[in-house]
Protein backbone atom coordinates (compact mmCIF):
# COMPACT_ATOMS: atom_id res chain seq x y z
CA UNK A 1 0.00 0.00 0.00
CA UNK A 2 1.53 3.47 -1.16
CA UNK A 3 1.12 6.40 1.20
CA UNK A 4 1.06 9.78 -0.93
CA UNK A 5 1.97 12.68 0.26
CA UNK A 6 0.18 15.99 -0.51
CA UNK A 7 0.23 20.64 0.80
CA UNK A 8 -2.27 21.94 2.33
CA UNK A 9 -3.48 22.70 -1.47
CA UNK A 10 -3.86 19.01 -2.27
CA UNK A 11 -0.61 19.13 -5.19
CA UNK A 12 1.36 16.07 -4.96
CA UNK A 13 4.54 16.18 -3.48
CA UNK A 14 5.33 12.13 -3.81
CA UNK A 15 4.95 9.03 -2.00
CA UNK A 16 6.62 7.36 0.84
CA UNK A 17 9.55 4.78 0.98
CA UNK A 18 9.06 2.10 3.03
CA UNK A 19 6.90 2.26 6.04
CA UNK A 20 7.04 0.33 9.14
CA UNK A 21 3.74 0.87 10.51
CA UNK A 22 0.70 2.42 10.26
CA UNK A 23 -2.71 3.55 12.33
CA UNK A 24 -5.37 4.42 10.61
CA UNK A 25 -8.33 5.06 13.15
CA UNK A 26 -11.43 5.94 11.42
CA UNK A 27 -14.21 7.05 13.24
CA UNK A 28 -18.34 7.82 12.88
CA UNK A 29 -18.54 10.80 15.39
CA UNK A 30 -15.80 12.40 15.15
CA UNK A 31 -12.41 13.15 13.33
CA UNK A 32 -10.19 10.51 12.77
CA UNK A 33 -6.49 10.17 13.87
CA UNK A 34 -3.21 8.41 12.09
CA UNK A 35 0.21 7.49 13.67
CA UNK A 36 2.49 6.51 10.81
CA UNK A 37 6.29 5.00 11.30
CA UNK A 38 9.39 5.17 8.64
CA UNK A 39 12.62 4.90 8.00
CA UNK A 40 14.53 8.45 8.47
CA UNK A 41 15.44 8.98 4.91
CA UNK A 42 15.98 12.31 2.84
CA UNK A 43 12.94 11.65 1.18
CA UNK A 44 10.86 11.01 3.99
CA UNK A 45 12.35 13.89 6.00
CA UNK A 46 11.12 16.41 3.38
CA UNK A 47 7.54 14.41 2.64
CA UNK A 48 6.74 14.43 6.10
CA UNK A 49 6.02 18.04 7.76
CA UNK A 50 3.86 19.33 9.76
CA UNK A 51 0.55 20.91 8.08
CA UNK A 52 1.40 18.31 4.92
CA UNK A 53 -1.13 15.68 3.95
CA UNK A 54 -1.33 11.78 3.56
CA UNK A 55 -3.72 9.56 2.23
CA UNK A 56 -3.38 5.96 1.57
CA UNK A 57 -3.76 4.70 -1.99
CA UNK A 58 -6.54 3.02 -1.60
CA UNK A 59 -8.79 5.04 0.04
CA UNK A 60 -11.10 8.02 -1.59
CA UNK A 61 -12.69 9.14 0.94
CA UNK A 62 -10.20 9.98 3.66
CA UNK A 63 -6.80 11.87 4.16
CA UNK A 64 -5.38 13.42 7.16
CA UNK A 65 -2.72 16.27 8.39
CA UNK A 66 0.53 16.08 9.72
CA UNK A 67 0.09 17.58 13.46
CA UNK A 68 2.75 15.63 15.28
CA UNK A 69 5.99 14.52 14.18
CA UNK A 70 9.36 12.75 16.38
CA UNK A 71 12.52 12.09 14.89
CA UNK A 72 14.14 9.46 17.11
CA UNK A 73 17.90 7.56 16.88
CA UNK A 74 17.45 4.51 19.46
CA UNK A 75 21.32 2.88 18.01
CA UNK A 76 23.37 3.00 15.04
CA UNK A 77 21.21 0.79 13.41
CA UNK A 78 17.55 1.84 13.81
CA UNK A 79 16.64 5.42 13.03
CA UNK A 80 12.55 6.04 12.54
CA UNK A 81 10.26 8.86 11.95
CA UNK A 82 7.18 8.92 13.84
CA UNK A 83 4.44 11.51 12.15
CA UNK A 84 0.92 11.73 13.87
CA UNK A 85 -1.87 13.97 13.18
CA UNK A 86 -5.85 13.68 12.32
CA UNK A 87 -7.98 13.71 9.60
CA UNK A 88 -9.31 16.48 7.53
CA UNK A 89 -12.13 17.43 9.77
CA UNK A 90 -9.00 18.86 11.99
CA UNK A 91 -9.76 21.90 10.06
CA UNK A 92 -12.43 22.51 11.63
CA UNK A 93 -11.55 22.27 15.30
CA UNK A 94 -9.29 25.73 14.38
CA UNK A 95 -12.80 27.74 13.77
CA UNK A 96 -15.63 29.01 16.07
CA UNK A 97 -19.16 29.55 15.12
CA UNK A 98 -19.71 33.23 15.64
CA UNK A 99 -21.39 35.67 17.32
CA UNK A 100 -24.72 34.06 19.64
CA UNK A 101 -27.42 32.45 16.80
CA UNK A 102 -30.78 30.65 17.79
CA UNK A 103 -31.31 27.58 15.21
CA UNK A 104 -34.37 25.17 14.80
CA UNK A 105 -34.64 22.77 12.50
CA UNK A 106 -32.79 19.19 11.41
CA UNK A 107 -29.17 18.28 12.66
CA UNK A 108 -27.71 17.81 9.02
CA UNK A 109 -29.11 21.80 8.31
CA UNK A 110 -27.74 22.58 11.52
CA UNK A 111 -23.89 20.99 10.65
CA UNK A 112 -24.49 23.14 7.21
CA UNK A 113 -25.35 26.07 9.29
CA UNK A 114 -23.04 26.46 11.13
CA UNK A 115 -20.02 25.35 8.38
CA UNK A 116 -21.59 28.26 6.15
CA UNK A 117 -20.94 30.98 9.10
CA UNK A 118 -18.07 30.38 10.19
CA UNK A 119 -14.52 31.50 8.86
CA UNK A 120 -13.98 30.04 5.41
CA UNK A 121 -11.76 27.10 5.14
CA UNK A 122 -9.49 26.92 1.48
CA UNK A 123 -10.70 24.46 -0.48
CA UNK A 124 -13.88 23.57 1.71
CA UNK A 125 -17.39 22.49 0.04
CA UNK A 126 -20.47 21.37 1.56
CA UNK A 127 -22.27 18.75 -0.08
CA UNK A 128 -26.19 17.88 0.08
CA UNK A 129 -27.21 15.87 3.13
CA UNK A 130 -28.81 12.73 3.92
CA UNK A 131 -32.35 13.28 4.18
CA UNK A 132 -32.31 12.21 7.84
CA UNK A 133 -35.26 14.04 9.85
CA UNK A 134 -33.57 14.05 13.36
CA UNK A 135 -34.75 17.60 14.90
CA UNK A 136 -32.83 20.27 17.18
CA UNK A 137 -33.58 23.42 18.99
CA UNK A 138 -30.47 25.15 20.23
CA UNK A 139 -28.64 28.57 20.60
CA UNK A 140 -24.57 29.00 20.63
CA UNK A 141 -22.08 31.24 20.97
CA UNK A 142 -18.35 30.94 19.64
CA UNK A 143 -18.28 27.20 19.88
CA UNK A 144 -16.01 25.13 18.30
CA UNK A 145 -17.22 23.66 15.10
CA UNK A 146 -15.54 20.36 15.13
CA UNK A 147 -16.78 19.61 19.04
CA UNK A 148 -20.23 20.70 17.97
CA UNK A 149 -20.60 18.56 14.69
CA UNK A 150 -19.18 15.99 17.08
CA UNK A 151 -22.15 16.34 19.28
CA UNK A 152 -25.00 17.00 16.58
CA UNK A 153 -23.46 13.85 15.09
CA UNK A 154 -23.75 11.78 18.20
CA UNK A 155 -27.17 13.19 18.74
CA UNK A 156 -28.63 12.06 15.29
CA UNK A 157 -26.46 9.11 14.89
CA UNK A 158 -25.08 10.01 11.89
CA UNK A 159 -21.54 10.25 10.27
CA UNK A 160 -19.44 13.13 8.93
CA UNK A 161 -16.45 13.36 6.91
CA UNK A 162 -14.24 15.93 4.45
CA UNK A 163 -13.31 14.00 1.69
CA UNK A 164 -10.37 15.24 -0.36
CA UNK A 165 -10.70 15.33 -4.43
CA UNK A 166 -6.88 15.68 -5.48
CA UNK A 167 -7.36 16.65 -8.96
CA UNK A 168 -9.91 19.56 -8.74
CA UNK A 169 -8.19 20.54 -5.33
CA UNK A 170 -11.62 20.59 -3.07
CA UNK A 171 -12.15 19.33 0.20
CA UNK A 172 -16.37 18.52 0.36
CA UNK A 173 -17.63 18.29 3.63
CA UNK A 174 -20.52 15.30 4.09
CA UNK A 175 -22.80 13.60 5.96
CA UNK A 176 -23.44 9.59 5.86
CA UNK A 177 -25.58 7.13 7.57
CA UNK A 178 -23.99 3.74 8.16
CA UNK A 179 -26.66 0.53 7.22
CA UNK A 180 -28.49 -2.41 9.54
CA UNK A 181 -26.60 -5.34 8.86
CA UNK A 182 -28.16 -7.15 11.95
CA UNK A 183 -29.08 -10.20 11.88
CA UNK A 184 -32.81 -10.15 12.92
CA UNK A 185 -33.55 -7.65 9.81
CA UNK A 186 -33.96 -8.89 5.92
CA UNK A 187 -33.35 -6.00 3.86
CA UNK A 188 -30.02 -6.14 4.33
CA UNK A 189 -27.07 -8.49 3.89
CA UNK A 190 -26.15 -9.43 7.59
CA UNK A 191 -23.08 -9.31 9.60
CA UNK A 192 -22.44 -11.24 12.42
CA UNK A 193 -19.22 -11.25 15.01
CA UNK A 194 -18.42 -14.56 16.81
CA UNK A 195 -16.09 -16.54 17.55
CA UNK A 196 -18.07 -19.28 15.29
CA UNK A 197 -16.88 -17.11 12.72
CA UNK A 198 -13.36 -16.71 13.75
CA UNK A 199 -13.87 -12.91 13.31
CA UNK A 200 -14.20 -12.03 16.83
CA UNK A 201 -10.65 -12.26 18.30
CA UNK A 202 -9.04 -10.87 21.52
CA UNK A 203 -11.96 -9.57 22.48
CA UNK A 204 -12.36 -6.96 25.05
CA UNK A 205 -15.84 -5.55 26.90
CA UNK A 206 -15.86 -2.33 28.75
CA UNK A 207 -18.39 -0.91 30.98
CA UNK A 208 -18.43 1.43 33.41
CA UNK A 209 -21.67 3.40 35.65
CA UNK A 210 -19.20 5.09 37.89
CA UNK A 211 -20.57 8.95 36.48
CA UNK A 212 -23.81 7.64 35.77
CA UNK A 213 -26.99 9.60 37.94
CA UNK A 214 -30.67 8.95 37.86
CA UNK A 215 -32.02 12.31 39.29
CA UNK A 216 -30.78 15.68 38.63
CA UNK A 217 -32.25 19.19 40.68
CA UNK A 218 -31.42 21.69 38.76
CA UNK A 219 -31.12 25.41 40.21
CA UNK A 220 -32.18 28.68 38.13
CA UNK A 221 -32.65 31.66 38.96
CA UNK A 222 -33.42 33.64 42.59
CA UNK A 223 -32.01 33.20 45.92
CA UNK A 224 -32.70 30.87 48.84
CA UNK A 225 -36.33 29.99 49.65
CA UNK A 226 -37.15 32.05 46.46
CA UNK A 227 -34.38 30.14 44.09
CA UNK A 228 -36.34 28.40 40.74
CA UNK A 229 -35.71 24.28 41.33
CA UNK A 230 -36.88 21.68 38.62
CA UNK A 231 -36.21 17.66 38.83
CA UNK A 232 -35.55 15.76 36.49
CA UNK A 233 -35.36 11.90 36.64
CA UNK A 234 -35.76 9.97 39.51
CA UNK A 235 -34.76 6.63 41.22
CA UNK A 236 -34.82 4.41 44.83
CA UNK A 237 -32.85 2.87 47.05
CA UNK A 238 -29.65 1.61 45.85
CA UNK A 239 -30.66 2.41 42.38
CA UNK A 240 -30.98 6.47 43.61
CA UNK A 241 -28.09 8.26 42.22
CA UNK A 242 -28.29 12.27 42.63
CA UNK A 243 -26.82 15.39 41.35
CA UNK A 244 -27.15 19.40 41.87
CA UNK A 245 -26.88 21.21 38.61
CA UNK A 246 -26.27 25.15 38.82
CA UNK A 247 -28.45 26.85 35.68
CA UNK A 248 -28.51 30.18 36.18
CA UNK A 249 -26.46 30.88 33.00
CA UNK A 250 -30.05 30.62 31.62
CA UNK A 251 -31.73 33.86 31.49
CA UNK A 252 -35.14 33.88 32.79
CA UNK A 253 -35.69 37.58 31.37
CA UNK A 254 -35.62 36.43 28.31
CA UNK A 255 -38.07 33.39 28.33
CA UNK A 256 -41.62 33.33 29.13
CA UNK A 257 -43.14 31.69 32.16
CA UNK A 258 -43.95 28.73 30.59
CA UNK A 259 -40.47 28.32 28.44
CA UNK A 260 -38.21 28.95 31.65
CA UNK A 261 -38.41 26.22 33.86
CA UNK A 262 -38.41 24.27 30.45
CA UNK A 263 -35.34 25.05 29.50
CA UNK A 264 -33.89 24.31 33.19
CA UNK A 265 -35.64 20.78 32.93
CA UNK A 266 -33.76 20.74 29.17
CA UNK A 267 -30.58 21.37 30.84
CA UNK A 268 -31.36 18.52 33.34
CA UNK A 269 -31.76 15.82 30.96
CA UNK A 270 -28.75 16.94 28.57
CA UNK A 271 -26.93 16.18 32.13
CA UNK A 272 -28.64 12.75 32.69
CA UNK A 273 -27.90 12.32 28.68
CA UNK A 274 -24.51 13.08 29.68
CA UNK A 275 -23.81 10.72 32.64
CA UNK A 276 -25.36 7.75 31.83
CA UNK A 277 -23.46 3.75 31.50
CA UNK A 278 -20.58 3.46 28.98
CA UNK A 279 -20.38 0.69 27.44
CA UNK A 280 -18.40 -0.84 24.05
CA UNK A 281 -16.93 -4.04 22.95
CA UNK A 282 -13.56 -4.21 21.13
CA UNK A 283 -12.12 -6.73 18.88
CA UNK A 284 -9.24 -8.00 16.63
CA UNK A 285 -10.85 -8.79 12.91
CA UNK A 286 -9.27 -10.03 10.31
CA UNK A 287 -9.98 -7.80 6.97
CA UNK A 288 -11.27 -10.98 4.55
CA UNK A 289 -12.63 -13.81 7.13
CA UNK A 290 -16.09 -14.88 6.51
CA UNK A 291 -17.16 -11.29 6.20
CA UNK A 292 -14.92 -8.54 3.99
CA UNK A 293 -13.87 -5.25 5.32
CA UNK A 294 -15.18 -2.28 3.61
CA UNK A 295 -17.75 -4.79 1.43
CA UNK A 296 -19.78 -6.65 3.11
CA UNK A 297 -19.35 -3.98 6.23
CA UNK A 298 -18.00 -0.67 6.98
CA UNK A 299 -17.49 2.05 9.25
CA UNK A 300 -20.92 3.32 11.08
CA UNK A 301 -22.88 0.10 10.27
CA UNK A 302 -24.89 -1.45 12.41
CA UNK A 303 -23.78 -5.56 13.01
CA UNK A 304 -24.72 -8.41 15.65
CA UNK A 305 -22.35 -9.33 17.77
CA UNK A 306 -21.91 -12.44 19.64
CA UNK A 307 -19.58 -13.47 22.56
CA UNK A 308 -20.61 -17.31 23.10
CA UNK A 309 -18.10 -17.44 26.43
CA UNK A 310 -19.47 -14.45 28.16
CA UNK A 311 -23.21 -15.31 27.19
CA UNK A 312 -24.08 -12.02 25.45
CA UNK A 313 -25.33 -11.08 22.01
CA UNK A 314 -25.94 -7.41 21.09
CA UNK A 315 -26.78 -5.40 18.08
CA UNK A 316 -24.23 -2.53 17.89
CA UNK A 317 -22.71 0.40 15.64
CA UNK A 318 -19.37 -0.03 14.56
CA UNK A 319 -18.18 3.42 15.82
CA UNK A 320 -14.43 3.29 15.05
CA UNK A 321 -12.60 1.34 12.86
CA UNK A 322 -8.63 1.14 13.25
CA UNK A 323 -6.50 0.06 10.22
CA UNK A 324 -3.27 -1.49 11.22
CA UNK A 325 -0.42 -2.04 9.20
CA UNK A 326 2.29 -3.96 10.14
CA UNK A 327 4.78 -6.30 8.70
CA UNK A 328 3.71 -6.47 5.62
CA UNK A 329 0.27 -6.68 6.94
CA UNK A 330 -3.15 -5.57 7.52
CA UNK A 331 -5.98 -6.18 9.85
CA UNK A 332 -8.52 -3.82 11.53
CA UNK A 333 -9.67 -3.44 15.32
CA UNK A 334 -13.44 -2.65 15.29
CA UNK A 335 -14.89 -0.97 18.43
CA UNK A 336 -18.80 -1.74 18.04
CA UNK A 337 -21.00 0.34 20.64
CA UNK A 338 -19.56 3.63 22.49
CA UNK A 339 -19.15 5.78 25.49
CA UNK A 340 -22.02 7.85 26.01
CA UNK A 341 -22.55 10.73 23.68
CA UNK A 342 -21.39 14.49 24.90
CA UNK A 343 -24.54 16.58 25.68
CA UNK A 344 -24.91 19.61 23.91
CA UNK A 345 -24.16 22.91 25.91
CA UNK A 346 -26.63 25.20 25.53
CA UNK A 347 -25.93 29.20 26.40
CA UNK A 348 -29.50 29.73 27.47
CA UNK A 349 -32.53 27.65 26.15
CA UNK A 350 -32.23 24.72 23.84
CA UNK A 351 -33.66 21.75 23.38
CA UNK A 352 -33.93 19.08 21.18
CA UNK A 353 -36.34 16.55 19.72
CA UNK A 354 -36.02 13.43 17.78
CA UNK A 355 -38.14 11.75 14.94
CA UNK A 356 -38.12 8.32 15.85
CA UNK A 357 -39.70 7.37 12.34
CA UNK A 358 -36.92 8.49 10.74
CA UNK A 359 -34.40 5.84 12.44
CA UNK A 360 -33.71 2.47 11.29
CA UNK A 361 -30.90 1.09 13.42
CA UNK A 362 -31.27 -1.45 16.32
CA UNK A 363 -28.88 0.75 18.75
CA UNK A 364 -29.95 2.82 21.19
CA UNK A 365 -28.77 6.20 21.53
CA UNK A 366 -27.37 5.87 24.84
CA UNK A 367 -27.38 2.36 25.45
CA UNK A 368 -27.24 -0.69 23.71
CA UNK A 369 -30.60 -3.42 22.98
CA UNK A 370 -29.46 -6.59 24.38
Amino acid sequence: MEIHVYDRSLRRLGHIENHTSLQWHRKYYECGTFELHCPVTAENLRLLKPGNVIAKGDNKLEAAVIRGDQTEEESTLVNEITRNGKFLPVYLGDRLTGPLFNYSGTVEDAMRFMLGRMAAVPLLQIAEGTGDKTKIQFQATYKNVLEYLTKLARYAEIGFRVVPDFKKKTMTFETYKGIDRTQAQGKNPRVIFSESYDNLNQAKHNYSDESMKTKVIVGGAGEGLNRVYVTVGGGSGFDLREVFLDAKDINKDELTEAAYPAALRTRGQEYLNENKVFENFEAEAEADVNFTYQKDYDLGDVVTVKKKKWGTSQNLRITELCEVYEYGGMYVVPTFGDALPTAIKWDEEGKGGKDNGSKGFLLQRHGFER
